[in-house]
């Protein structure tokens, strides 16, 4: 498997799991999605919003269409339906990215200002990618323990089961 294959799958496999993770919070009341359960960005809801907003913010980096926030806590979205389709609309942007690049384009540098670290950054695309799609999974095992401590049971998140 080339490198550009390997983050065809993993689009993939983002888009399943973001498709799969929003239907099962759309069976979620408002105020369950938005209760306070103490993780790292409070909800449900909020947790799903930060990996939106920062799926946009690499997009614009890598399109090179900057994508300001004032926070990585910025709230995009209140209303759950604009979010689910937003993110929508942002997998279908991934997906568009990962179908075009050839393997020399990994080795695009982007060079950023960092919201994190308030600090002038550099890596390759390659990297970029890699750590867009990671954090992607960190953050929905974070929402998948939320769903799963509501009492419900999300289901397989496991890759290679994802068709």
């Amino acid at each position: 498997m080339t490198q550009v294959e390997n983050f065809q799958w993993q689009a993939h496999y983002n888009q399943a799991m973001n498709q799969q993770f929003y239907a099962a919070c759309a069976t979620l009341s408002d105020e369950e999605r938005k209760r306070d359960m103490k993780a790292f960005f409070e909800s449900i809801h909020g947790t799903l919003n930060h990996l939106l907003l920062t799926d946009k913010v690499w997009l614009g980096r890598i399109e090179n269409q900057p994508f300001s926030v004032s926070s990585l806590r910025e709230i995009l979205y209140e209303d759950f339906d604009e979010l689910r389709a937003e993110r929508e609309r942002t997998d279908e942007r991934i997906m568009t990215l990962i179908g075009k690049l050839k393997e020399p384009d990994l080795n695009r540098v982007l060079s950023y200002h960092s919201i994190m670290t308030n600090s002038a950054q550099a890596f390759s695309l390659g990297q970029v990618l890699t750590h867009l799609f990671l954090h992607q999974t960190h953050h929905r095992g974070q929402v998948s323990t939320l769903i799963g401590q509501l009492g419900y049971d999300f289901g397989e998140t496991d890759i290679l089961w994802v068709e």
